[in-house]
C-alpha cells in the first residue's frame, strides 16, 4: 500500500472537491485502486471518502459513467400534474378582483381566500380531494399570478382633530 503524506492527502481532497458527479467517483475509485490493498480503509480514514461512493465509482470504471438524474427528483409542480389548474384559479378569482384604490401599485387585490378558492375548485370544477393541492400551495400560485390576498381598504377614515 502506498503511504499517504500530508501534501498528498491535501492534493487528493482538493482534486476530488473540484470534480462533480461520476468524474469525482471515478477519480476516487482510481485513487483507491492505486493505493492497493487496504486503500478503501485509508481513503475513508485519511481522506474522509465514503466507501459506498468509492464502490459506485468502481462500478462506473467497469461499466461507464451513470447519470445522476437530479432533475427527475422531487415533487412535480401542481401545474404539471393539473394542466388546467392556473386557468381555473383565474376564472374563480377574476370576478373578485380590484386594483389598488390609490393606484400606487399595479397589484390586483382580492377578498377571496386561498381556502375558498380550493373549495370552489372542488365544487365547481370537479377536482377531487386527493389530487388538488392544499390551500398553502394555492396561496403561492395566487401570488405567482399577481394576486395579493389582502383586505381592500376602499377609503381611509378621516382623522379627528
Amino acid at each position: 500500500m502506498l503511504k499517504l503524506t500530508d501534501s498528498t492527502v491535501k492534493w487528493l481532497k482538493n482534486t476530488a472537491d473540484r470534480l462533480k458527479g461520476s468524474a469525482r467517483r471515478m477519480f476516487m475509485a482510481e485513487t483507491v485502486q492505486q493505493l492497493g490493498y487496504g486503500g478503501a480503509s485509508a481513503a475513508q480514514d485519511k481522506l474522509g471518502w465514503n466507501r459506498g461512493t468509492v464502490r459506485k465509482g468502481e462500478k462506473e470504471l467497469k461499466n461507464g459513467p451513470m447519470k445522476d438524474r437530479f432533475s427527475e427528483r422531487g415533487c412535480k409542480k401542481s401545474e404539471e400534474l393539473l394542466p388546467n389548474l392556473l386557468e381555473d384559479i383565474k376564472k374563480i378569482v377574476e370576478p373578485e378582483c380590484q386594483t389598488d384604490p390609490s393606484f400606487n401599485t399595479c397589484r390586483l387585490y382580492t377578498r377571496i381566500t386561498a381556502e375558498e378558492v380550493r373549495n370552489r375548485l372542488l365544487e365547481k370544477y370537479g377536482y377531487n380531494e386527493e389530487s388538488i393541492p392544499c390551500a398553502r400551495t394555492i396561496s403561492t400560485k395566487l401570488n405567482e399570478l399577481g394576486y395579493s390576498l389582502k383586505k381592500v381598504q376602499k377609503t381611509k377614515p378621516q382623522k379627528k382633530n
